[in-house]
């Protein structure tokens, strides 16, 4: 660094010239420090291994982190938290595990705290979780020990900390225009389905959902608000996690005027493609809508949520009638953005189905999940990730749009 790019060279006082030469250290050392801290720790590796029935989990860590390791049953799993970071072990931040692990996921699970999660084969214990500091070739390890055991007594210490971070934020959420009469444009929110440790249903051309929805949002967004009569508000507008009930949060605080839950899934057949718009109903319309709404409403536990102090969904009568108007708003919403779809889109026969989704709950709020094709097919999958593809769909959702809001503004 040149110092006399901050303090021209000129001839000083004595005293002037120290102060000169002290603020200079003391900018210098502000960059240096700034540019150390600016690089957070990252995983460049992940190792799995087992010996006479133990399973030992090893992350490769840049530095030196705090974390949080519990675990949650119903289906078995241990949770590591971390602070945010970076994930450079493999490209799609889950993969195999052996022995008493089935599988491991990682992501951010909401703003400064990344997630491990492992899917365990059975019951198991945490013998050990220990940081192990740079040796020779090898960097930071977090170590963590397991022991196969009984199903008692991993609910003996299920959900206690094992060891603890120093902090978890809070999920920071979406400002709300504040409490104000609707005087100004009508709020649309897109919710990205998946992400962060949930991942979604890998396509066959190797992109998760979880990337494939938040391109998608993102492009929808630019296209809806070049109209001033809208504003749009994303859950997610980045790789993270968000819990299905904190996503009706955001909604509702936004003030939402629709809802839109956007999704692209996989089935077994190949062959079959086309979008799929849902709206909520207690009773799924086919067999198919009830298997993709039991899946979709696991996010949670994807994510290692411990689900085991949900509170029981309100059910007076107000709350009931609310809820029946506005799926009756969404059904609305429905019938518009079928046939504008068929028009430059593949849909599915039988394109408007009902299910149980939970995300679509929100009682006061219009709400429709679609489900833009299926990743298992390989012409939906490249459709998808296109550009051709982000403005056909963008156009035929702001198109639906428009006329919904123009009908409801010609019955007042």
């Amino acid at each position: 660094m040149d110092c006399g790019l901050i303090f021209p060279r000129m001839e000083l006082p004595k005293g002037l010239a120290l102060l000169r030469t002290g603020l200079t250290g003391l900018i210098f050392f502000f960059f240096v420090t700034l540019s150390v801290f600016a690089r957070a720790a990252e995983v460049t590796g992940v190792r799995v291994g087992e010996n006479a029935g133990k399973t030992r989990f090893v992350l490769d860590i840049t530095g030196a982190v705090s974390y949080s390791v519990f675990t949650l049953p119903d289906p078995y799993r241990v949770v590591i938290d971390l602070p945010e970071m970076g994930w450079r072990a493999d490209e799609q931040g889950a993969g195999k595990g052996r022995g008493l692990i089935e599988r491991y996921r990682f992501g951010l699970f909401e703003p400064g705290t990344s997630r491990v999660v492992l899917d365990l084969s059975g019951p198991a214990d945490v013998q050990k979780v220990f940081l192990l500091e740079p040796q020779g070739p090898y960097g930071y390890r977090l170590v963590l020990d397991l022991n196969a055991a009984g199903r008692q007594s991993f609910l003996a210490s299920a959900r206690k900390p094992i060891a603890r971070s120093d902090t978890t934020p809070e999920i920071a959420i979406q400002p709300s225009p504040g409490d104000r009469a609707r005087t100004g444009p009508y709020v649309i929110v897109l919710d990205p389905g998946h992400g962060g440790v949930d991942p979604g249903t890998t396509s066959v051309i190797g992109v998760q959902e979880k990337k494939v929805v938040l391109d998608m949002a993102l492009e929808i967004k630019k296209a809806i608000e070049k109209n001033p009569r809208y504003r749009v508000v994303l859950t997610r507008d980045r790789d993270i996690f968000l819990p299905l009930r904190r996503r009706i949060e955001v909604t509702r605080r936004a003030k939402a005027d629709l809802f839109l839950s956007i999704h692209s899934d996989a089935i077994r057949n190949s062959r079959v493609r086309g979008a799929t718009v849902y709206t909520l109903s207690e009773n799924a319309s086919d067999t198919e809508a009830a298997a993709l709404a039991a899946k979709e409403n696991k996010a949670d536990l994807i994510a290692g949520i411990d689900l085991s102090q949900e509170t029981a969904e309100v059910t007076s009568i107000l709350i009931d009638l609310t809820q029946r108007e506005s799926m009756n708003y969404s059904a609305r919403f429905a019938n518009y953005l079928v046939p504008l779809l068929a028009n430059d889109w593949v849909v599915r026969t039988n394109s408007h189905r009902f299910a149980g989704f939970v995300v679509l709950k929100a009682p006061d709020v219009p709400s429709v999940l679609l489900e833009l094709g299926y990743l298992s097919n390989k012409q939906d999958a490249q459709l998808l990730v296109s550009q051709d593809g982000k403005r056909r769909l963008s156009e035929a959702l702001t198109l639906a749009i428009d006329r919904y809001f123009d009908a409801l503004e010609s019955e007042r």
